[in-house]
């Protein structure tokens, strides 16, 4: 892009070129999601135990065609009553680890399963945003200490 200076002599600006590489991991067959079950405990194995009663967190499951684990994201770290999502940063995530679908999953401090409006409304908007970027959210889990739901498994997606 060229532009004109106050002394009228041709001054040439650079762009940056944006890059995006992606290289596919090697996959560990053992990490196939193919229930609910399956996505708490590998999201188990992920998180610090110690602090699932301490404050709410969200986080992403990356997941290929064949539903084999790309990778885990701590997306974002809240307070005791609520967590704040920033759902371009989820999709983000997806598009340049080339993912096919995506699970979210948070917790409640509370220990109560039930989701909350902001919840429901959350997964809604995370279901339309799937939809424009053919990426499919197949699950939102909330995790306890005690247990977990899967808006999936109580047919609220």
């Amino acid at each position: 892009m060229k532009t004109k200076s106050k002394n009228s002599s041709l001054k040439v600006e650079t762009i940056n070129e944006v890059k995006i590489h992606y290289e596919r991991p090697i996959l560990n067959p053992n990490r196939i999601v193919r229930s609910s079950e399956d996505s708490e405990r590998l999201l188990r194995s992920f998180i610090d135990a110690k602090r699932i009663d301490y404050k709410e967190f969200f986080w992403v499951l990356l997941l290929t065609n064949a539903n084999q684990v790309i990778g885990i994201s701590e997306i974002s770290v809240g307070n005791t009553t609520g967590v704040s999502v920033n759902i371009k940063e989820i999709y983000q995530l997806a598009l340049l680890a080339n993912s096919t679908a995506i699970i979210v999953a948070h917790n409640h401090p509370s220990g109560k399963l039930s989701p909350s409006e902001s919840d429901k409304k959350l997964t809604k908007k995370l279901n339309d945003a799937s939809k424009l970027l053919d990426i499919t959210l197949l699950d939102h889990l909330i995790l306890t200490s005690e247990g977990f739901v899967s808006f999936s498994d109580c047919n609220w997606m």
